[in-house]
């Protein structure tokens, strides 16, 4: 298996700025035995009665800052707390990426607007600083709602930055718990609309929180990606939800992971029998071509990056094969990429090698 293998080529135009209005307007390629061309709105009609949706209900906090040291210009985008990262939202010391890094020692402090400021208290390598603030808890999240902007991934260029229409595009109708610092980009797509429509259906949805980091964009640079070292991020799966996961399964419906957050969290809690345990900490799984899942039967998720972790983890899921058809199939019909950009269903269907090769 080589890196390689998972590359295609993408160019920039496909590459979605700005989402579709309304959400549930975004194109669904269908991905089973044969590829089929819908919109979100008929996800409902995809799925059957008995059938349970999985989302997750981490909410974005909008951790890109500018400020300055002295007359030294700042920006800073925090990733993860340092501390206490089941309740992110309490805490006062934060890993961010700083540029330009050069310019801050340990001992700086940083002026944020005109009522946050943090000081330096260490600078690993990699162009990170580790940023304690004058506050924690719920003041801090005041502060970053008044002075932070959402952090968008690095391949949405806007030119003025993030704004004030991202606050709300970049965020899903179903978001509660606060703790990422980026998008679980699937649950984008939502509308009460569509959430209506899954319930008159008769598809129980159950929330799980994994809190995005933003190690979700790394590349994957070794040649060989079982090298590559994967991110944590912390989620929790209380018993209410897995006990509704197990019901739904023993009745004979089947699980869709909203999203590759909602379905790394549950491979990392289901045993290999296929029941799902309560669990709350960190997951760092990382899912590839040969990878037995355990509980999930389909996946509603975006169009990944080439040579991404992601994009890895769907052809896990789907074959890789069907994918890389799929994934050309979108390009010719000018299906819209990333974050803000299109959706897919993938069925797994375990009649496939999904690492064989091309």
């Amino acid at each position: 298996m080589r890196t390689d293998d998972f590359d295609f080529d993408l160019p920039r135009e496909y590459v979605a700025q700005r989402p579709v209005e309304p959400r549930d307007a975004a194109r669904l390629l269908e991905v089973g035995e044969d590829l089929a061309d819908r919109t979100v709105r008929d996800l409902p009609d995809l799925l059957a009665p008995g059938d349970v949706a999985v989302f997750n209900d981490t909410k974005v906090i909008p951790t890109r800052l500018h400020g300055h040291r002295g007359e030294a210009r700042i920006e800073a985008t925090l990733h993860k707390p340092v501390a206490r990262p089941d309740r992110p939202e309490q805490a006062d010391t934060w890993r961010a990426f700083a540029r330009p890094g050069k310019r801050l020692r340990v001992g700086d402090t940083v002026s944020f607007g005109n009522a946050l400021t943090a000081e330096v208290v260490d600078k690993p390598e990699g162009g990170e600083a580790i940023l304690r603030f004058d506050r924690g808890g719920a003041a801090l999240l005041e502060a970053l709602q008044r002075v932070g902007a959402m952090p968008l991934p690095p391949y949405i260029r806007l030119e003025d930055g993030p704004d004030a229409r991202d606050a709300a595009d970049y965020q899903t109708v179903f978001a509660a718990e606060p703790g990422a610092v980026a998008a679980p980009t699937a649950g984008l797509h939502f509308t009460d609309r569509v959430l209506r429509a899954l319930d008159a259906r008769g598809v129980r949805r159950v929330t799980v929180t994994l809190h995005v980091g933003a190690g979700t964009f790394l590349p994957v640079k070794a040649d060989d990606p079982r090298e590559h070292a994967m991110h944590a991020e912390y989620g929790e799966i209380r018993p209410d939800e897995a006990e509704a996961i197990n019901a739904a399964r023993a009745a004979g419906g089947r699980v869709v992971a909203i999203g590759t957050t909602a379905l790394r969290l549950l491979e990392t809690a289901a045993d290999p029998s296929g029941t799902l345990h309560p669990f709350a900490g960190e997951s760092d799984i990382f899912i590839l071509p040969g990878h037995r899942f355990r509980i999930a039967d389909l996946l509603f998720t975006n169009f990944h990056l080439p040579r991404s972790t992601l994009f890895m983890l769907v052809c896990a899921f789907a074959g890789r094969r069907r994918m890389l058809q799929a994934y050309a199939h979108a390009r010719a019909q000018d299906y819209r990429f990333f974050s803000y950009g299109d959706a897919s269903l993938l069925h797994r269907l375990p009649d496939l090698d999904a690492g064989a090769p091309a």
